[in-house]
C-alpha cells in the first residue's frame, strides 16, 4: 500500500471527518467540548506561537473557513478529544502499528500517513493546539462567515538590521507589587525648568515618581491617596494610565492625568446607551500645584472629562501637548487624548464607527477653555468637526481600536505618530492627519476587518477602496502581538539613531525602526529590528528581563535621548550608544 507524507495536521483535520461522521463518536464529541478537564492554552504569547508553527507547517495546505488542499480546520479542537489529537500529532505511526482504531481506520479511508513529527515538543504542540482552538471558536462564534480570510498578512519577515543599542540601566522602581509585573510603569516624561531638567515615570498602580538624581525615585503623587474609588485591577491598561504637563507648568502648575474608577462611580459625560452596562469609568483630572517647582505635589485637582467603557480595555491611552507648538500658536496648550474602542469595536460597532461617538478618537481639547457640554474643558474652533452639528467636536481624528502613543519628530520632518494596537493580524504606525479616518473596526493595518466575521481574520481590500487614512508603517502577528510606540530619536549621543523613528512590540520585548523619511502617506516604510546589549553582553529582553512576557515602552528626555522600560522588571534604561555590528565584524575579520 503506498503511502504519502502529508503536511502537519492534515490527518488531525481528517479525524475530525472520521469523528462526526461515525455515530460511535457522539459521546466523546460532546465529552471534547463539554468537559471542564478539557483545556487549551490561551495566552496571546503561546497562541501567538502556535500561529508561528501553523504558518510554518500548515498554512499553505488549511484554513478555517474552506478545504483547500487540505480540510477546513474549523471546529476540530471541540470535535476531536484533545488528548488523542496529541499523540497523532507525536507520532500517528505508532498509533496506527499500535492497532488504535480511529487512527487505523484513517489510514484504510485515506490511503495517507503522516510521519512522526518528533521535532515539535509537547509545548509547541500546546501552543498549535492552542492558536487552532482560538481560530476554532472565532470562526463558531462569527455571525458572517466570510471567505478569503488571511492568517499571514506580512508575509515577509522584519530583516535583522547591522545596529545594536548598548544599553546602561538607571534605576529600578520600587515594586507594586510581589509577583511579575513588579512594577507597572507605563510613560516616562522631562519637562524643563528653571532648575534644570526634570524627568518623570508612572507607575499604573497609581504612582507618579520623580527621577531625582538620575539614579533614584521619589513619589510626587499618589491615586490611592487622593481618589478613594482608584481601581488599578484586573489590569488591561487600567489605573494611572498617563499624564502630562501644562507646556506652562511652572508658571500655571497645572499637571493633567487620567485614571480609572468603578463603573457609575459619577455621571458621565459620555455615558453608553441605556441599553449597555458599563464595567467602568476613565477620568481627566487637572491637578494645580501650590509650588510647582517643589519635589512633591500640594494642591487641588478638578475632574475635566468622564467616559463610559464597555469592558476593562482599550481605554484612555496618551495624553499629551504638541512639543513643537511654541505660545501664540494654535496648537500651543492643546491636550490630546488617545481614546481605545473599550472593547466595544467587537461588540458594539455602532458607537465607533461613527464621528458621532467619542470611542475610537483622538480628541483634542483646551484644558484652559469652558465651551464643552460640561463647561470644564474648552473645544478649539479650528477642531476639523466643529462645524458638523451631529458629530462630537472634540474628536481631532478617529478610527482608531487602541491609539497607544502619540509623538512629534522633534528633529525637522514635524510629522505626528498615532501607533496603533491592531485584534489579532497588524499592528499600526500612523501619522496624524486631523479629521482622518484610521478605519477601525472596518480596517486593520492595511486590510479589511469584518466585525461580524472571524476576528481573528483579516480579508483583501476592495476594489476603488477610498476614504481611510493607512498606517505608514505595519507587522503582523508572526513577529510581535503588540506595538509599543515610540519615538524619532532627536538626541545627538546615538548619531546611528539620527533619522530613525523607534518602536517596539509589548510583549515579546522586540524593538523596531523604521526611516522617518520613508514614513509617508500612501506607502509602507520597511520595519527593521534592533538587537540590543548590556553589559558588554549581546542579548535580548525576555533574557535580561528574566520574563516571557516583557511589557516594553520607550521615552525620552529632554534632549532627546531614548530610554525604554519594562513592567516585568520595573527597570529603566538609557540607550547610550548603538554599534555597526557590520563594520565590527570587518574589524573582526
Amino acid at each position: 500500500m503506498p503511502r504519502y507524507v502529508l503536511p502537519l495536521l492534515v490527518l488531525i483535520t481528517l479525524s475530525l471527518f472520521f469523528l462526526t461522521s461515525c455515530g460511535s463518536s457522539q459521546s466523546q464529541e460532546a465529552s471534547a467540548q463539554d468537559s471542564p478537564e478539557v483545556s487549551f492554552v490561551r495566552d496571546e504569547l503561546s497562541v501567538q506561537h502556535g500561529q508561528e508553527l501553523f504558518n510554518q507547517h500548515c498554512a499553505a495546505c488549511h484554513n478555517f473557513q474552506e478545504t483547500n488542499i487540505g480540510p477546513n480546520l474549523s471546529g476540530v479542537t471541540s470535535s476531536v478529544d484533545k488528548d488523542w489529537l496529541v499523540s497523532f500529532i507525536s507520532n500517528a505511526p505508532e498509533m496506527i502499528d499500535s492497532g488504535d482504531e480511529r487512527a487505523q481506520q484513517l489510514f484504510k479511508k485515506y490511503n495517507l500517513y503522516m510521519p512522526a513529527f518528533t521535532m515539535l515538543d509537547n509545548q509547541q504542540i500546546e501552543h498549535i493546539l492552542g492558536f487552532i482552538h482560538k481560530f476554532s471558536q472565532g470562526q463558531k462564534k462569527s455571525q458572517n462567515n466570510r471567505p478569503g480570510g488571511i492568517l499571514n498578512p506580512v508575509k515577509e519577515k522584519i530583516p535583522v538590521a547591522n545596529l545594536r543599542l548598548v544599553l546602561e540601566e538607571v534605576l529600578t522602581l520600587p515594586a507594586s507589587d510581589t509577583a511579575s509585573p513588579l512594577a507597572r510603569i507605563n510613560k516616562l516624561l522631562a519637562i524643563e525648568s528653571s532648575q534644570g531638567e526634570r524627568l518623570f515615570i508612572h507607575d499604573l498602580r497609581g504612582k507618579l515618581y520623580e527621577i531625582t538624581d538620575r539614579s533614584t525615585s521619589q513619589a510626587y503623587l499618589d491615586m490611592n491617596s487622593e481618589y478613594p474609588d482608584f481601581i488599578h485591577v484586573p489590569g488591561y491598561g487600567t489605573g494611572l494610565g498617563s499624564f502630562a504637563f501644562h507646556p506652562d507648568f511652572e508658571q500655571n502648575g497645572l499637571l493633567y492625568t487620567t485614571h480609572t474608577e468603578p463603573a457609575n462611580a459619577a455621571p458621565a459625560d459620555f455615558p453608553l446607551p441605556d441599553s449597555i452596562d458599563a464595567k467602568l469609568q476613565w477620568v481627566l483630572v487637572e491637578w494645580k500645584a501650590d509650588d510647582p517647582k517643589t519635589k512633591g505635589f500640594s494642591g487641588a485637582q478638578r475632574e475635566l472629562l468622564r467616559v463610559d467603557m464597555v469592558s476593562h480595555v482599550h481605554g484612555f491611552q496618551e495624553i499629551t501637548f504638541n512639543p513643537l507648538a511654541q505660545p501664540g500658536e494654535a496648537d500651543y496648550g492643546l491636550l490630546y487624548l488617545g481614546m481605545g474602542d473599550g472593547g466595544a469595536g467587537m461588540r458594539y460597532p455602532f458607537l465607533c464607527d461613527t464621528k458621532e461617538q467619542i470611542w475610537t478618537s483622538v480628541i483634542r481639547i483646551d484644558p484652559l477653555g469652558e465651551n464643552s457640554a460640561n463647561g470644564q474643558y474648552g473645544i478649539p474652533d479650528d477642531n476639523p468637526f466643529i462645524n458638523e452639528p451631529t458629530a462630537v467636536h472634540e474628536v481631532w481624528a478617529r478610527g482608531f481600536r487602541n491609539a497607544h502613543r502619540i509623538s512629534w519628530d522633534r528633529t525637522g520632518s514635524g510629522k505626528m505618530f498615532i501607533s496603533n494596537i491592531g485584534q489579532h493580524s497588524v499592528e499600526e504606525v500612523n501619522l496624524g492627519v486631523a479629521g482622518g479616518d484610521y478605519g477601525w473596526p472596518n480596517r486593520e493595518g492595511v486590510l479589511l476587518f469584518d466585525p461580524m466575521a472571524n476576528p481573528e481574520l483579516v480579508y483583501p481590500l476592495p476594489a476603488n477602496d477610498s476614504g481611510y487614512v493607512y498606517p505608514v508603517a505595519q507587522y503582523d502577528h508572526d513577529e510581535g502581538n503588540a506595538i509599543s510606540g515610540g519615538f524619532a530619536y532627536a538626541g545627538t549621543e546615538v548619531p546611528l539613531l539620527k533619522g530613525k523613528y523607534i518602536f517596539g512590540d509589548i510583549p515579546r520585548g522586540k524593538i523596531f525602526y523604521s526611516e522617518v523619511d520613508a514614513m509617508e502617506l500612501g506607502q509602507q516604510a520597511q520595519v527593521y529590528q534592533l538587537s540590543i546589549e548590556f553589559e558588554g553582553q549581546t542579548t535580548d529582553l525576555p533574557t535580561l528581563t528574566q520574563s516571557r512576557r516583557v511589557d516594553l515602552r520607550f521615552g525620552l528626555d529632554g534632549a532627546g535621548e531614548l530610554y525604554l522600560f519594562t513592567k516585568a522588571n520595573g527597570a529603566l534604561y538609557k540607550v547610550i550608544d548603538c554599534k555597526d555590528t557590520s563594520a565590527l565584524a570587518m574589524i573582526d575579520d
